[in-house]
């Protein structure tokens, strides 16, 4: 190396390092300048949450379905999972037969990042003839495809054996 190429070289060296040793800008990569916002995350999905325990008291499978990811997994009580589209509007269909008068959610714990959050917390389900009532847990995984918000896992179980 010549000794004109040495401060040529100390020169990109220099930026080089620079560049290294800025902080990290917050919702730098994602492709947007604001920090990710939890709690807007929260509220949108609560929002969401919303149309799901509706569209299972009113039998409406394809709401239900369109918040799923295509490799969704549904990790039902008792039972083996179900995973794809297919596999959880199959499951679907068997949980609306049994006709659901009434299903709220509660989230009790929430958190995540821009692209995956977690929401844990409990439920209330009356279904069938005569009406039962199943007091649970549940936790979804969502993740964001798009500007939208979606389910990929699914798991809930009672608390104790659904009672009339």
């Amino acid at each position: 190396m010549t000794r004109r190429a040495v401060p040529g070289a100390a020169v990109v060296l220099a930026v080089v390092l620079a560049a290294c040793s800025r902080p990290a800008t917050p919702g730098a990569g994602s492709g947007s300048a604001a920090p990710f916002d939890l709690a807007a995350a929260r509220e949108e999905i609560a929002a969401i949450n919303a149309r799901f325990t509706a569209a299972h008291v009113a039998g409406d499978s394809a709401t239900i379905d369109s918040l799923f990811t295509a490799d969704a997994r549904s990790l039902p009580p008792g039972a083996e999972p179900s995973v794809g589209l297919a596999a959880i509007h199959a499951l679907t269909m068997e949980y609306l037969k049994a006709g659901i008068t009434e299903f709220r959610e509660e989230t009790t714990d929430f958190y995540g990042s821009a692209d995956l959050v977690v929401d844990q917390g409990t439920y209330v389900l009356t279904h069938g003839t005569p009406a039962v009532t199943e007091r649970g847990k549940y936790l979804n995984v969502w993740v964001r495809e798009g500007d939208a918000w979606k389910i990929r896992t699914n798991i809930w179980n009672a608390n104790a054996p659904a009672a009339p």
